[in-house]
Parts: C-alpha cells; sequence; structure tokens
C-alpha cells in the first residue's frame, strides 16, 4: 500500500507528540503509585462510617435520593458540607480525617451512577493509578448506594489525588485541546513538506514529457528549497541542450545544403550538355566535395569528443616551439594575404604536458582564422607570457574587430560573426568549437578579447608542466 509522505509526517508528528503525553502519565503514576500500600484506607473508610449513617437516614426518610440539590456543581459542595456537619457532630476525641478527603468522596446510586461530590473518572484512575474504595449504604437490607473514596497508595499524595479529581474536567479539556493542536500542528507540517514535494513530483513529470521550461516557484531555505533550485538549474541546462540540438540540427542541415547543392547544379549541367566537363567544373566540384569532407570530419571529431572518446597522446611539450614551428610554416600565407607578422620573445618557461599534434591543430586553427578574417594590410601578432602557474599564449589580429558582446559566442558550434567574418571567407564555424574541446581536454581553455590592433584577441590557457 502506497503511503504518501505526508501521512507519514502526520503521523510521525501525532506519534511523536503522543509519546511525550504517555511518558508524562507513566511520571504521574510513577510519582503516585512508588510506594508500599498503606493500611491507613480501610481506616479512614471506618471513620466515614457516620457519613454513611448520615446518609442512610436521610434515605429512608425521602425512600429515595430526592433530597439531592437539583444543580450538579451545588451536589458536589453538598457531600461536602453534609461531611462537615457529620465530623461537627462528631465527639472530639475522635480521630479527625484528612482536610482532602471531602475533595475525595463521592456518593453512587445502587447502579453506580453519579450522584453528588467528586468522583474520579475510569481515565483517572488508569492515569493516576487511584484506588476507589466502595462503602455500601444499606436501607432495610438493601444497598440503594454507595459511598467512595479515592486513594493514593501513598498518604503523602492524597492531596494531589484531591487536585487531580478536582480539575479532572479541565485537565480532559485541556487533554483534549491537546489532542486537536497536536493534530493540527502535525497536519500543518505534512501539508508544509508535502506541497514542495508534489510540485518537484509534478515538475519532474513535466521534464519527463520534455516540457523543459518547466521552473519551480518553491521558495524555502531548507533542503527542499535547496533541491528546487537544483531542479530549476538542471530544467535549464536541459532547455538549453534542447534549444543547442535543434540548432545543431538546423546548422547542420544548412552547412551541408550548400556544398550539396552546387554539386547538384554541376552535375545537372554535366549531365543536361550545358557545361563540359573541363578542368575549371571539375575543381569547382572537387572543392566542394572537400568543403564537405572537411565539415563531416570536424563533425564526427566533436561527437568523439562529446562521447569523450578522443584519444590524447600526451607528453612533455614545448608549447613555445611548437608556436614558432607552426607560425613559420605560415609564412607564405601571411605574404599572400597581405598580412605583416611578427611573434614575441620566448616566455620564461614553455614547457607543458600535451599532446603536440591536438595542440599543433589548435594552433594552426588560430592562425588560419586570422589570416581568413583580418583585412589585408594589417598585422597579426603572436605573444607568450607567465601568469601563476599557467602559460599564456596570445595572437592579435587587427580589424575587423568582433563586437564586444559576441565574443562570449565565439566557440559555439557553427557560430559565426556574420558581419565580416562570413560564409564567404570560409568555414562552417566548429573550427573554434574543436579547439576549445582541445584544449578543455589539456585542462587549459580559450579566451576571446578585444585585441589592441583593432581586431580580435585569442589566448591559449595552458597550465604548465612543473605545476601539474
Amino acid at each position: 500500500m502506497r503511503v504518501s509522505i505526508g501521512k507519514r509526517l502526520f503521523f510521525a508528528v501525532l506519534l511523536s507528540i503522543m509519546a511525550v503525553a504517555a511518558i508524562g502519565v507513566e511520571l504521574v503514576r510513577w510519582k503516585l503509585s512508588d510506594h508500599p500500600a498503606q493500611p491507613a484506607a480501610n481506616s479512614e473508610m471506618d471513620r466515614l462510617d457516620d457519613l454513611v449513617g448520615a446518609l442512610s437516614t436521610q434515605y429512608r426518610q425521602h425512600h429515595d435520593w430526592s433530597f439531592l440539590p437539583a444543580s450538579p456543581e451545588q451536589r458536589k459542595r453538598w457531600l461536602r458540607d453534609e461531611l462537615a456537619r457529620v465530623q461537627a457532630d462528631q465527639k472530639s476525641g475522635a480521630t479527625p480525617l484528612s482536610p482532602s478527603v471531602a475533595y475525595r468522596i463521592g456518593l453512587l446510586d445502587d447502579n453506580e451512577h453519579y450522584l453528588a461530590g467528586a468522583i474520579a473518572n475510569r481515565m483517572m484512575v488508569v492515569v493516576a493509578s487511584i484506588d476507589r474504595i466502595q462503602r455500601p449504604i444499606v436501607v432495610d437490607g438493601k444497598a440503594v448506594g454507595y459511598l467512595v473514596v479515592a486513594k493514593s497508595q501513598n498518604p503523602d499524595d492524597e492531596l494531589a489525588i484531591a487536585f487531580l479529581i478536582e480539575q479532572q474536567r479541565n485537565l480532559a479539556i485541556l487533554a483534549a485541546i491537546g489532542v486537536l493542536l497536536s493534530v493540527l500542528a502535525a497536519g500543518l507540517l505534512a501539508a508544509h513538506f508535502r506541497r514542495p514535494v508534489k510540485q518537484l513530483v509534478d515538475g519532474a513529470r513535466r521534464l519527463g514529457q520534455g516540457q523543459f521550461a518547466t521552473r519551480l516557484s518553491i521558495r524555502r531555505s531548507d533542503e527542499l528549497g535547496e533541491l528546487a533550485d537544483t531542479f530549476n538549474q538542471v530544467a535549464a541546462r536541459l532547455q538549453d541542450t534542447e534549444h543547442w540540438r535543434q540548432q545543431w540540427v538546423a546548422d547542420t542541415s544548412h552547412e551541408l545544403r550548400t556544398p550539396l547543392s552546387v554539386l547538384r547544379v554541376q552535375m545537372e549541367a554535366l549531365q543536361d550538355g550545358i557545361r563540359t566537363a573541363t578542368p575549371d567544373t571539375i575543381a569547382l566540384m572537387l572543392r566542394q566535395v572537400q568543403s564537405l569532407t572537411k565539415l563531416v570530419d570536424e563533425l564526427y571529431e566533436l561527437a568523439r569528443a562529446d562521447l569523450g572518446q578522443r584519444q590524447y597522446d600526451k607528453a612533455s611539450t614545448d608549447a613555445w616551439l611548437l608556436v614558432q614551428d607552426v607560425f613559420a610554416g605560415f609564412a607564405e600565407k601571411f605574404r599572400v594575404a597581405g598580412l605583416a607578422a611578427s611573434i614575441g620573445t620566448v616566455p620564461p618557461r614553455t614547457m607543458v604536458h600535451g599532446d603536440v599534434e591536438r595542440l599543433r591543430q589548435v594552433v594552426n586553427n588560430l592562425l588560419e582564422n586570422s589570416v581568413r578574417y583580418t583585412d589585408a594590410g594589417g598585422r597579426i601578432m603572436v605573444s607568450g607570457a607567465v601568469v601563476g602557474d599557467e602559460l599564456h599564449i596570445a595572437i592579435d589580429d587587427s580589424t575587423p574587430a568582433v563586437p564586444a558582446d559576441l565574443l562570449d559566442r565565439l566557440g559555439e558550434r557553427f557560430f559565426r560573426v556574420e558581419s565580416s567574418r562570413n560564409r564567404q571567407l570560409g568555414g562552417a564555424g566548429l573550427g573554434l568549437a574543436l579547439s576549445r574541446h582541445i584544449i578543455e581536454a589539456h585542462d587549459g581553455g580559450l579566451v576571446f578579447a578585444e585585441s589592441p590592433l583593432g581586431g580580435l584577441r585569442v589566448i591559449l590557457v595552458l597550465p604548465l608542466e612543473s605545476f601539474r
């Protein structure tokens, strides 16, 4: 059977309160009963024989109990007054009764129904371990009623017993109020926890149905509030992931469509005899095939990186020597593009732990982007510096610049700054994303910023080997 957390909390709190009450009751029972029985009980009842005789006489005169006051409160006081009157008529040498006895005696009829005085109810008898001693009131050989005395096993507790009997109605009301308040408190506490839990369950169910815009409006400072915040963060992450998945599919199909369209047009033209298979036509088609091959290779590499399947052959590597080597290989490209390129001095420490070929791929890609996107007549400058335990390799280029609000998006898949660095200049926007994956696999990072030369600054950050 399924029991909700709200019900569990409700019963846990209620049982806890009842346990505390039971412990209190047991303490009362222990206090009032942790003494050997005293022989004074019967002697006290014997001293009430005069009261029993007086009650018998009045019953014989009236033939019933009709002479008792009508009001319950007056009946309670009447028996006390009657006891006081009988004691006043007793001889002066008689042993006086305990002052508390007037609050511990009661009168029952022959069916043991309440008539007058103070009678400990059954619950009080059980809770306080009270002994009830009865003496029959006999008229013409027939018991017409009973005089009842409440006794404790310890005579020193007789005053406490009298107090409990006197206040038993009030105590019963307080107990009922306590139970109601405990039920209310347990219910409120259960609702206090059940409501956010229900919201969490409903939210998780909506997430399972693909409703990633689901958010919880739970504002709490406890663990449930922390769980709700974590839920919202996970939902936001899932929503972003779904958005990028959709964008990935759309961008991939878009990037594939262009070279495929060119190939289809060229092949249809050849098939229809509109164009002949000249070297220029074949070269154009080959460029589109190469573009498709490059795009598919980059997608494959990114997919492997996402799945953690890329293997890195890391070893102690002089990162600056690697940069110098790649930079030297770009000399002809710099000349053809009309760019002035320079490289700075060797940093004081340059050894890193990395995969030479992967790092070479990153540096090659960053320099390729600078050559491709820098206006003719501009500059490219490579510099290195040691910052703390990291090697920073910066590649600066001149105009055009990347808008400041788009710098954070560099490195996203298929992202290009359309205003100047667009498709006509080549690339599908996957090179930087792949480079970022490679550098992050080396515990480093790529940082994009505005260049003092007027264009873009890319900082390649790698941890130095001596600090690993």
